[in-house]
């Protein structure tokens, strides 16, 4: 597939004047320029974020009801339920705001819905069984901007709600006493990308603020909130890099008897970004995907090391269960794809009882793989359930806004979605749906690979890539430098792993690095020995048997002209 490489706009003057101020290479200062995070003192907080550069938490609508509310909740020792989400995210919020409730005498019901038989967010019968326990006050945490008969019904037995998200407003917001979301039409805060557990943050450092708490009491959960940030893709920048940056600090030396025990479990030298979301986050959102939602909140919760232990094993149990059922689907998808899609502007497939907890990751990796929006769906008798992801520029809430008359229910983004549909329909939705495509042109969409600068192998040394790491953490809105090599000669080419993955050694006058290419094995067979390449990657420094190499993770090849 063709990609189109785009080199951010050089702002030399820029970038000297970053590395006069802060003393930093000439790389690294000319990314930061490249990246326009602002001025002087943003790049400050950027670099080095400190607990002091938090926004005012009462500058969001509604946080100071919120807060009363809660704290007469709390003198008063009233029932009052956390209502969550299976996710990372979901899972760190309710863990957060009932251990710091917990601390302040309040002891809390817990509600996460099951992923596979209830879906995502309030439902009435899930209120129904809150307003038996007598509860006085359901809090909502990443959900609940949507829930707006839900919260009616609430209502309806009395029940108060603070809704706590990060999703996108309605044009009418539900019925609660407060509802706190940076996303709501007529928002005051300065930031409007938190995760959930962000804005769960912001609501106990209010509390704090309020009850003339140490800064400590609200601080010392930056590692969960870090995690739940890192997890759910949002943007790292401006409070969510300070949350990411000091959180990863605590990270290493967390206190929480549970994730301690994970972190242990999972093999990472070092808590970063990357262990985060390819260590802890799959294995917390395999509890909710394998519909075991509640043991990733009790793991959290545990003061126990042996029930952490019994907990760990069991996540790491559902997390190759996750695997093996992935591999079986993305397997059928592949073949299914070969025998009959290639040559159409989306991807539609659907699979006789395919696990719908897991179908959005392999729609993930089929997109990413094809360029090309895809959808699956998991049949169960006539009904079908759907998970689908989109590429850049097409957006596929929209498409099936455009195709509902053949949906039963739908509901997500531009990027992701999911859908149900009765089986009659599959073959008129898929019609219609790539007929939207095809329209709007997705086939001359083309993939484009961001980057920072053009480097020669001898400016890749170990001192350049220890100071790329000021820049992390790496995410959403931060992304890991790309870097571009010209005319560089393969001395050796070989494909890894049953040909999946392809390993090269480059040449360049006397300089010689090796590189890596994962999921690139089919270019093993297009490429020689004395071929003379461009390359665009990331730098890292490789370490095997107590031996470190500089190396390239290669995303991108093309011959040099």
């Amino acid at each position: 597939m063709t990609k189109k490489w785009e080199f951010y706009v050089e702002n030399k003057p820029k970038a000297e004047e970053i590395s006069k101020k802060f003393g930093l290479g000439e790389i690294v200062s000319q990314i930061i320029a490249n990246r326009n995070i602002g001025s002087l003192d943003d790049i400050q907080v950027f670099l080095n974020p400190t607990r002091k550069d938090f926004h005012n938490p009462f500058l969001f609508n509604d946080m100071e009801k919120a807060v009363n509310r809660i704290i007469k909740a709390i003198e008063n020792k009233e029932n009052v339920a956390i209502y969550g989400d299976y996710d990372v995210d979901g899972i760190t919020s309710t863990t957060v705001l009932k251990k710091f409730l917990q601390e302040r005498g309040l002891e809390t019901k817990e509600y996460i819905p099951n992923r596979l038989l209830e879906g995502y967010g309030l439902n009435k019968e899930a209120i129904e069984d809150i307003a038996k326990n007598d509860c006085k006050l359901i809090i909502t945490v990443d959900c609940g901007i949507s829930g707006n008969s839900e919260i009616d019904y609430a209502n309806s037995f009395g029940i108060e709600t603070i809704v706590t998200d990060h999703h996108e407003a309605g044009e009418k917001l539900p019925n609660a006493i407060a509802v706190i979301d940076a996303k709501r039409k007529d928002n005051t805060y300065p930031f409007r990308g938190l995760a959930g557990v962000g804005v769960v943050f912001k609501l106990i450092q209010g509390i704090s603020i309020k009850l003339n708490l140490e800064e400590k009491e609200y601080l010392k959960y930056l590692d969960l909130v870090c995690i739940g940030t890192i997890s759910d893709i949002v943007p790292l920048i401006d409070e969510n890099r300070v949350i990411a940056k000091l959180g990863l600090k605590l990270l290493n030396q967390t206190k929480n008897v549970g994730l301690r025990e994970l972190i242990n479990t999972i093999g990472f030298e070092e808590m970063n970004s990357s262990s985060v979301s390819f260590g802890i986050a799959p294995r917390i959102n395999a509890c909710g995907r394998m519909g075991h939602q509640e043991e990733a909140l009790k793991l959290f919760l545990t003061e126990n090391d042996e029930e952490a232990k019994q907990i760990t094993e069991k996540l790491n149990t559902y997390n190759k269960i996750r695997q093996e059922k992935e591999k079986k689907i993305y397997e059928e998808a592949i073949s299914m794809i070969n025998n009959e899609k290639k040559n159409k502007n989306t991807i539609v497939l659907a699979g006789k009882n395919w696990h719908h907890g897991v179908i959005g990751i392999v729609s993930s990796k089929i997109t990413e793989m094809y360029f090309k929006p895809s959808i699956l769906i998991c049949l169960e008798g006539e009904q079908g359930k759907g998970s689908g992801r989109s590429i850049p520029g097409f957006d596929l809430y929209k498409a099936l806004t455009k195709c509902k008359n053949t949906l039963e229910k739908y509901g997500g983004h531009e990027m992701a979605v999911g859908l149900s549909l009765n089986k009659k329909n599959l073959k008129q939705f898929e019609k219609e749906f790539e007929k939207i495509a095809q329209d709007e042109k997705v086939s001359e969409i083309v993939p484009i690979i961001k980057i920072d600068e053009t480097m020669a192998l001898k400016d890749i040394t170990k001192k350049t890539i220890e100071e790329l790491k000021l820049l992390e953490p790496y995410g959403e809105g931060n992304k890991l430098p790309l870097f571009a090599y010209r005319n560089l000669k393969i001395d050796s080419i070989r494909a890894l792993t049953e040909g999946k993955h392809i390993k090269l050694t480059l040449k360049d006058a006397n300089y010689r690095i090796n590189a890596i290419g994962f999921n690139l094995g089919h270019l093993a067979n297009e490429y020689r020995i004395g071929d003379k390449i461009d390359i665009v990657g990331t730098i890292e420094i490789n370490t095997f048997n107590g031996y470190e190499t500089l190396q390239i993770n290669i995303k991108d090849i093309m011959r040099s002209y």
